[in-house]
C-alpha cells in the first residue's frame, strides 16, 4: 500500500457489532425488569471472550456467536465456572450502582473541582512532539504457517490445538478467534483446519522483522513476538520524510523481505498508536494528526473497550454507570473515584485526555518484577504425574531464570483446578532461589499443602513464579579498573525473556500482577494448550515472550569510531549515554575507595611510635576501662 493510498484510508474507527443484547449488558440493571433475561445476555457476552475487538470481525453477528458458544459450552466446568463469575459480577455491579445513587443525593461540587484540576495538570503534560508507531504483524502464526503452505491462502485455518492462538481473517468472518476453544471454532466453521504450533518457525521470522525495525529505530520496544513500538521521530528528522511516509517504507520493507503484512498506528504517544494500529487491519496503517483537538475528538466517540487495559468486567461496570466511550468519563468524573478507586480514575481521566506514555526503550531495560512459567494440561489428579510436572516447570523457569540473570527471594505457585477456580501460595525461603532442584525443594510444600486443603484436587494448569528478583550479573571487572567494557556483556548473558508488558501506560498482565483489578485478564489470550510441538523450545508456553533488540549494525570502519573522554579517570569510552553514565558511576565509587585508603594511611603512625588510639586503649587499661575507639577507616561526619 503507498502512502498516498494510506492517507485515504477512513478516519472513522472501526468496532465489532456486539450484538442486540450488549444494550442490554450496559444500561443500569431495573429490579423491576426481566432480570433473567439480563443475566443470561451478560453471561453471553462475558463468554464472547477477550478477543472480541481483533481484526477481520466488523461484520460477524456476535450474537450467534455467543449462542453457539453458549449451546457448546453449557453444562461443562468452564461454563459453570464462567456463571458463577458473572453472578459475582452482576453482584458488584448492583453494588456500585447503590453507591452510586446514594453519591448522587450529595454535593459533589467538590470532587468536580478537584477532577477539573487533575484533568489540568494532566493536559500540562500533553507531549505532541513525537512520532510514536505501533507495528503489528497481521495473523503472525498463520501467516507464517502460510509461506509454507500458501494453498491455504483461501481457506480458513487457525493455529493452535485445544485453544486457538491465532486464526487467519478467512476464519475470522465465521467467528472464530484467538482464546476459542478448538472444539467451539469447529462449530462455527466445520471446515476449519487447524495447524500444530511451531515457536521455532515464528521466533526465526519474528527476528527478521526486528532486524528492519531496527534500521528505523535501534531502541525500539518489543511488546510481543509480533508487536512492536518505535519512536520515529529522529528518523523522520535526518530523513527529510513525513512519518506516514517512514511508516509506509518501513511496511513494504517488511513485506518485500519477509513476505508477511503488518498494521500500523501513528501517533503522538504509545497508548493512542496501539489502538490505530487495529484501525485499517490487515495490511494498513492510520495516522492520527498530533492536534489536541483531533486528539480529544478521536477520543470522545471511541469505544471504552477499544482502550487497551479495559477489558469485558471493567467495559460492564462501566457502561453500568454510562460510561460507554472515553467521552463519557468526563460526564461522569464526579463519581469515578468514588466508585472505581484512584488508579482507575487516573488511568480514564487520561483515556479521555488521549495522553500516553512518549519514552520508547528495549523491554529488557524495563525493571523486571518477576520471572515465571506456567503449563496447562488435560485434568489430572496423579499425585506422581503433578511432581512430574513440577519437576519439568522447575527446570524451565531456572532457564527463564539464568536468560534474565537474576533469583528470587520469594517463590510463588498458581494452581487452576478443574472447575477453572485459580489458587496461588507463595514463599519466602531462607535464601534467594533460581536452581530447578531449589525452585522444585520449596515449591513440593506449597502443593502438598494444597492438596491437603483441596480434597481431590483435580488440576489443569499449575505454574511457579519468582518474584522480589535478585541480579546475578557478574560485574565488569575491566569497565571497573577504567577500561572500555567487554563487548560480550556478562558471562551468562542470554536473551531476557520478559511476558508483556513490562511497563506500559495501559499496562497488560497476567494472573500474577494485577492493573487494574478490574481488567486483570483482558489484554491476555485465554489459556494455552500445553501439548504442541516445540516443546524443547524456551518458547513452547505461550510465544508472546520479549526478545532483546538486535544488535546495531556495525561498519568495518568502527575500530576508528568516535570515543568520549571520562571527565574523573580521562579515559577514552565507548560512545554511548547509558554505558558512559555507567562508567562515571564506576568512576566515582573508586574515587570514594581511593579517599578512604588515604585517610587510613594519613591516620597510621611512624614505625615505632604508637598512635593516639593505641595511646588512649593503654591508658584506658590501666584504668581498667575497655577502649571504645573508632574504627580509622570510619569517615568522620562533621556538622557546621
Amino acid at each position: 500500500m503507498t502512502s498516498g493510498e494510506s492517507a485515504q484510508q477512513a478516519n472513522e474507527p472501526r468496532s465489532p457489532e456486539l450484538g442486540p443484547f450488549k444494550d442490554q449488558i450496559a444500561r443500569p440493571q431495573d429490579p423491576d425488569s426481566e432480570n433473567t433475561n439480563a443475566d443470561l445476555a451478560s453471561l453471553k457476552y462475558s463468554l464472547l471472550g477477550p478477543s472480541l475487538t481483533k481484526a477481520g470481525q466488523d461484520k460477524v453477528d456476535q450474537s450467534k456467536v455467543a449462542e453457539v458458544i453458549y449451546n457448546s459450552s453449557k453444562g461443562s466446568k468452564f461454563f459453570n465456572r464462567e456463571e458463577e463469575r458473572d453472578k459475582a459480577l452482576t453482584v458488584k455491579i448492583d453494588q456500585i450502582l447503590a453507591k452510586k445513587r446514594q453519591l448522587e443525593k450529595l454535593d459533589l461540587s467538590r470532587e468536580l473541582r478537584a477532577a477539573d484540576t487533575l484533568l489540568a495538570q494532566l493536559e500540562a503534560s500533553r507531549d505532541l512532539t513525537q512520532h510514536i508507531v505501533h507495528i503489528d504483524c497481521d495473523a503472525f502464526y498463520a501467516a507464517v504457517e502460510q509461506l509454507d503452505r500458501p494453498e491455504l491462502a483461501d481457506l480458513p485455518f487457525a493455529v493452535g490445538g485445544g485453544v486457538l492462538t491465532t486464526c487467519n481473517y478467512v476464519a475470522r468472518r465465521f467467528g472464530c478467534r484467538s482464546g476459542m476453544a478448538g472444539f467451539v471454532a469447529k462449530k462455527l466453521c466445520p471446515q476449519l483446519i487447524l495447524l500444530p504450533l511451531n515457536f521455532d518457525k515464528y521466533n526465526a521470522k519474528a527476528a527478521e522483522v526486528r532486524e528492519i525495525l531496527a534500521d528505523y529505530d535501534p531502541r525500539f520496544e518489543s511488546a510481543s513476538i509480533d508487536e512492536a513500538y518505535l519512536n520515529i521521530t529522529q528518523y523522520c528528522f535526518d530523513h527529510g520524510m513525513e512519518a506516514v511516509d517512514v511508516v509506509s517504507q518501513m511496511r513494504r520493507e517488511i513485506h518485500e523481505k519477509t513476505h508477511i503484512t503488518v498494521s500500523a498506528g501513528i501517533a503522538a504517544n504509545a497508548c493512542l498508536a496501539k489502538i490505530c494500529s487495529n484501525m485499517n487491519k490487515p495490511n494498513g496503517q492510520y495516522l492520527l494528526p498530533r492536534d489536541r483537538v483531533v486528539i480529544m475528538e478521536f477520543m470522545r466517540d471511541l469505544s471504552c473497550r477499544q482502550v487497551n487495559g479495559i477489558g469485558r468486567v471493567l467495559e460492564r461496570e462501566l457502561g453500568a454507570v454510562g460510561i460507554s466511550t472515553c467521552g463519557d468519563v468526563y460526564t461522569q468524573r464526579q463519581f469515578i473515584e468514588k466508585l472505581f478507586g484512584e488508579k482507575t480514575y487516573n488511568f480514564l481521566l487520561r483515556c479521555y485526555l488521549g495522553l500516553g506514555r512518549t519514552s520508547i526503550q528495549p523491554a529488557e531495560e524495563y525493571e523486571r518484577k518477576s520471572v515465571g512459567t506456567e503449563r496447562t494440561f488435560r485434568d489430572m489428579d496423579n499425585p506422581t504425574q503433578l511432581r512430574e510436572q513440577l519437576r519439568r516447570i522447575a527446570e524451565e523457569l531456572e532457564k527463564d531464570m539464568r536468560r534474565a540473570e537474576c533469583k528470587g527471594r520469594t517463590l510463588c505457585i498458581k494452581v487452576k483446578l478443574h472447575t477453572y477456580e485459580v489458587l496461588t501460595r507463595q514463599i519466602a525461603p531462607p535464601k534467594a532461589v533460581y536452581l530447578a532442584d531449589d525452585l522444585y525443594d520449596y515449591a513440593l510444600p506449597m502443593l502438598v499443602k494444597l492438596e491437603q486443603e483441596v480434597s481431590n484436587m483435580k488440576l489443569r494448569l499449575l505454574g511457579l513464579r519468582c518474584t522480589h528478583l535478585l541480579s546475578t550479573k557478574k560485574p565488569d571487572t575491566m569497565a571497573f579498573f577504567g577500561f572500555r567494557p567487554r563487548r560480550g556483556g556478562s558471562v551468562e548473558t542470554g536473551e531476557s525473556i520478559s511476558r508483556i508488558n513490562p511497563k506500559k501506560a495501559a499496562g497488560t498482565g497476567d494472573e500474577w500482577e494485577e492493573w487494574p483489578s478490574e481488567a486483570r485478564n483482558d489484554v491476555l489470550l485465554a489459556e494455552r494448550s500445553g501439548s504442541s510441538s516445540g516443546t524443547d523450545s524456551p518458547f513452547w508456553r505461550h510465544g508472546k515472550e520479549v526478545l532483546p533488540n538486535p544488535k546495531e549494525k556495525q561498519p568495518a570502519e568502527v575500530m576508528q569510531e568516535e570515543l568520549w573522554d571520562c571527565p574523573i579517570c580521562n579515559r577514552p569510552q565507548t560512545p554511548d549515554e547509558r554505558q558512559f553514565n555507567e562508567h562515571i558511576d564506576l568512576c566515582l565509587s573508586r574515587q570514594t575507595i581511593r579517599d578512604a585508603i588515604q585517610q587510613v594511611a594519613a591516620s597510621t603512625p611512624p614505625p615505632g611510635k604508637p598512635s593516639i588510639p593505641e595511646a588512649k586503649k593503654s591508658k584506658d587499661k590501666k584504668r581498667g576501662r575497655q577502649s571504645t575507639a573508632a574504627d580509622p577507616r570510619q569517615k568522620k561526619l562533621r556538622f557546621t
